[in-house]
């Protein structure tokens, strides 16, 4: 059993490297804010950009997570997510990309009937 209990986070590659990468871009841009150097600054800036494009890059590439819950044999960060190829339903890396996945069919509730009296 993991320290959170039976849940799952999304740890995910994609999450775990995008995170650090934002982190450190983080840390330089703040060196850089402390030692008034402008080209930490635009480095910071850079490492920022890449941390969102490699995010959504391994993300699309099925390193990622869908919103909602997964199987529990999905919930290992090292585990490829085999339904990205088509997207997710109501992701919007996925539509930005192009990849249109179905949503998940609502059924629409039927009212009951009026007790008769």
């Amino acid at each position: 059993m993991s320290a959170h209990g039976d849940v799952d986070l999304g740890h995910t590659l994609a999450g775990w490297t995008g995170t650090t990468l934002a982190g450190l871009a983080g840390a330089v841009t703040g060196a850089g804010i402390c030692l008034d150097r402008t080209w930490a600054l635009w480095l910071g800036a850079a490492l920022a950009a890449l941390a969102a494009a490699t995010t959504w890059g391994l993300h699309l590439a099925g390193w990622g997570k869908p919103s909602g819950p997964r199987p529990a044999a999905q919930w290992d960060w090292r585990v490829r997510d085999i339904t990205a190829r088509d997207g997710h339903p109501d992701c919007l890396g996925c539509r930005l990309a192009g990849r249109h996945a179905p949503a998940p069919a609502h059924t629409p509730l039927r009212p009951e009937p009026a007790p008769s009296t």
